[in-house]
Parts: C-alpha cells; sequence; structure tokens
C-alpha cells in the first residue's frame, strides 16, 4: 500500500473517531490486523508457500491459538497461526510474550543504566501516577 492509499484510508477512518476512546479501539483493532497479518506472513516464510497452496508438503498449517496481548492501549485477543509439527516460531510476537509496548524498553534501557529496580519501580510512578493522584482524589 502506498501512502496515498493510506492518508485515503486514515481520512475515511477518521470521520468515526469521535474520542480518544474511539482512537484506542481503532488502534487496537489496526493494531490487531497487522499483527495477525505479520504473523501468517511468517508462517507462510517459515512453511514455503502461501495459505491454500499446500500440496502434500509434511508440514502445514493447523489453525490458530489465541492469545492476549497488552499494549499501551489496552488488551485484546491475537489469533497466532500454527503448523503441525509445533516447529513455527514466530519472531514478532515470540511465544509466550504477552506484552507490545514501548514501555519494556524503557525499563531495560534504565536497568542497562544502573538503575535498580527499585529505582524504576519509583522513576514510573512518578512519571505515570503521580500526576493523576489528584485526579483520582478528586474522583471519590
Amino acid at each position: 500500500m502506498n501512502r496515498q492509499d493510506l492518508e485515503a484510508f486514515a481520512r475515511e477512518a477518521a470521520k468515526s473517531i469521535k474520542t480518544e476512546k474511539d482512537l484506542s479501539d481503532f488502534s487496537q483493532m489496526l493494531t490487531k490486523i497487522t499483527v495477525e497479518a505479520a504473523l501468517n506472513v511468517e508462517l507462510d516464510e517459515h512453511l514455503g508457500y502461501n495459505k491454500h497452496n499446500a500440496s502434500g508438503l509434511e508440514n502445514s498449517r493447523n489453525g490458530y491459538s489465541s492469545k492476549t496481548l497488552r499494549t499501551e492501549e489496552g488488551q485484546f485477543e491475537i489469533n497466532v497461526p500454527r503448523d503441525r509439527q509445533g516447529e513455527f516460531e514466530p519472531q514478532l510476537v515470540k511465544k509466550h510474550q504477552t506484552r507490545i509496548t514501548s514501555m519494556d524498553e524503557k525499563i531495560h534501557y534504565l536497568y542497562a543504566k544502573g538503575l535498580s529496580t527499585r529505582d524504576i519501580v519509583d522513576t514510573f510512578k512518578e512519571l505515570f501516577v503521580a500526576p493523576y493522584e489528584s485526579i483520582l482524589e478528586l474522583s471519590y
């Protein structure tokens, strides 16, 4: 898809986005579709053929497994394709991985810089919880 097609798609999609929740839901849906498509392409490459083109090969597709992914926009279910011999190792969302966030990268970066896990927790509380404490107190 070229840039013009993407912009046309975004303009059309924007017509139904009225609130932050709508934007978050749309972002989740787009992430889900993209991740599932990428995983299917990974399986195609692993097996050496596209879906519905198998011709008596030993290993073939074997349905899907459901997995809950957590992202910065929330959590949602994806369908991860499987192969009959169980040899498929997805790279985008690895086996047993449940999170796709830049938060993991930030945590690893801070840890590599020498911060203790306690310091990292305190930092994240200060950055992400403290600004909302006053709002939470007002709601009670």
